[in-house]
């Protein structure tokens, strides 16, 4: 009977939407709040490009998370639907073909923001880099995808 009885809890787990993660940039640096009010406990700044996840929208104010893992508040209208990423190893090689092997366009280092341009075949994303080169980097070597 146990056996039944979860198969409709089951059936309606599988038919909830899968949350997508959704990822913005700050548009100018900002203060970050402990509530979603500029009343609240200023927690940091956060620099302009930076890549926040986006956890929760309140009317003015968006909870994201940042590349540390850190839940913070920022006003909505600090944020850009334009996407940066930002490298998380000590360096990113940026290649010219999604490819191990591919030529090195150039290398990041940790924290430098690289702007998303496409998702790349499995692993890899395409990204450019504020003086223009661009390439593929690996996904793992960047956050905010």
């Amino acid at each position: 009977m146990r056996h039944l009885s979860a198969v409709p809890i089951l059936g309606l787990i599988a038919a909830l939407p899968a949350a997508a993660l959704d990822y913005r940039s700050v548009v100018e640096p900002a203060l970050l709040y402990d509530a979603p009010s500029q009343q609240g406990k200023p927690l940091y700044a956060i620099a302009r490009g930076t890549p926040v996840e986006t956890v929760v929208m309140l009317d003015a104010w968006v909870k994201v998370r940042d590349a540390k893992g850190e839940l913070a508040w920022i006003e909505k209208r600090q944020l850009s639907e334009k996407r940066t990423l930002m490298v998380r190893t000590e360096r990113a090689q940026v290649r010219a073909q999604p490819e191990e092997a591919a030529a090195l366009v150039f290398e990041a280092e940790r924290d430098v923001l690289l702007d998303f341009v496409e998702a790349g075949p499995t692993g890899w994303v395409k990204v450019r880099h504020r003086d223009g080169q661009q390439g593929y980097v690996k996904a793992l070597q960047v956050w905010g995808l």
